[in-house]
């Protein structure tokens, strides 16, 4: 090497020496780094892929060290109502900022009510709900017409940007995530699938579906409702209809971009999640109580592991994720997604025993070190 290469190399080291104590937040983003946890982590989940009658990937990173594992986790998934996060992010948001406070009520309208899970739908037209209320519905049993109202009151361009800006803040792909939209719209965008006049139906009209529970006769009846015959039907299945619903990516996106939602949610700071650190204790709190998820990855984790999460379910799909602590402030984030059999029990088997290869992994139980 020339004395000038020398000399250049001299500076660079020196330059990058100088620069090391005030790297970008995301290094890890651009190295690669293998840890104890992974191998042992990868071989389970291999061994669980070849006995699922389905699919599945899991997004597991140490916040602490960002050292990560993705299992399929690059691929678009249906996220379902992990995207009620980012919604709830937004709320709080606006809360930090003075433009609502917790307390603050919402009038529930016939219009507001959509099939699911909760206590909203059991309040009549006209009850007068707080947000808190809703939050905590929305939250811990993932509580539709209550997340339709929140999306309602924070605005669904304002969700997505909150849940674009959150992905960015990990120095994510922020093209990884897709849209977001009510419940309502759910319904409206998978059977439209199958009619466009799906789009006139209101979410009482769902819910007088949903009591169908065998898929032939619920789209009978959907065709019944909308007074056509069943052979003007664009797709001979609901199987059929969710599949083109999926592969539109609304409400989808990649387990590794979700990550870094949850990624920015716990580094916290109106900066990155927009968040004041009170209420961000106070969303992950919430989330903690979550009631909906205690068969998928929670029931494969120890008993003292804190897991602040949120569940999604929808046709042949599961989804569970959020933040796993074991005493020490080293957080973990988990973002693992299903897709296969009709029946839900398979797929919350397979989530409690992604749970326990986690567990088992030991990346729950890694220590904080110290500062020196």
């Amino acid at each position: 090497m020339s004395y000038r290469g020398l000399c250049c190399l001299a500076l660079l080291l020196v330059s990058l020496s100088a620069h090391a104590g005030s790297m970008h937040a995301d290094w890890y983003y651009h190295v690669d780094k293998r840890s104890e946890w992974q191998s042992p982590l990868e071989t389970r989940l291999a061994g669980l892929e070849r006995d699922f009658p389905g699919e599945f990937g899991v997004y597991v990173q140490d916040l602490h060290s960002g050292e990560a594992l993705s299992w399929r986790g690059d691929r678009h998934w249906y996220l379902a109502s992990l995207i009620k996060v980012p919604v709830a992010v937004e709320l709080f948001a606006r809360l930090d900022e003075g433009e609502l406070s917790l307390d603050e009520r919402m009038t529930l309208t016939r219009s507001d009510y959509i099939d699911g899970a909760g206590q909203t739908n059991w309040h009549d037209p006209g009850s007068r709900l707080t947000l808190r209320f809703l939050l905590e519905e929305m939250l811990t049993v993932s509580d539709n017409t209550a997340s339709d109202m929140l999306i309602r009151r924070v605005g669904l361009a304002a969700s997505n940007r909150r849940a674009r800006d959150m992905v960015a803040a990990a120095g994510g792909d922020t093209a990884r995530l897709g849209e977001i939209t009510s419940l309502l719209e759910v319904r409206h965008a998978l059977f439209s699938e199958l009619h466009p006049d799906a789009r006139e139906l209101a979410g009482m009209d769902y819910i007088a579906l949903r009591h169908n529970d065998n898929l032939e006769t619920r789209v009978a009846a959907f065709a019944e409702r909308l007074g056509v015959p069943h052979g003007e039907l664009a797709l001979d299945s609901y199987d059929a209809a969710f599949d083109v619903y999926e592969a539109s990516a609304l409400n989808g996106g990649t387990l590794v971009a979700f990550g870094d939602l949850l990624s920015t949610l716990v580094r916290g700071g109106p900066s990155r999640s927009g968040l004041s650190d009170a209420s961000r204790e106070t969303l992950l709190a919430i989330m903690q109580r979550t009631r909906s998820g205690e068969k998928r990855l929670k029931a494969g984790f120890g008993d003292d592991v804190r897991f602040a999460h949120k569940t999604g379910t929808q046709h042949r799909r599961t989804c569970d994720a959020g933040i796993a602590r074991r005493g020490s402030d080293r957080p973990v984030a988990v973002v693992a997604c299903t897709r296969g059999p009709l029946d839900v029990a398979p797929h919350e088997r397979l989530l409690a025993e992604v749970g326990a290869a986690i567990e088992a992994s030991g990346v729950l139980s890694l220590p904080v070190q110290s500062a020196d």
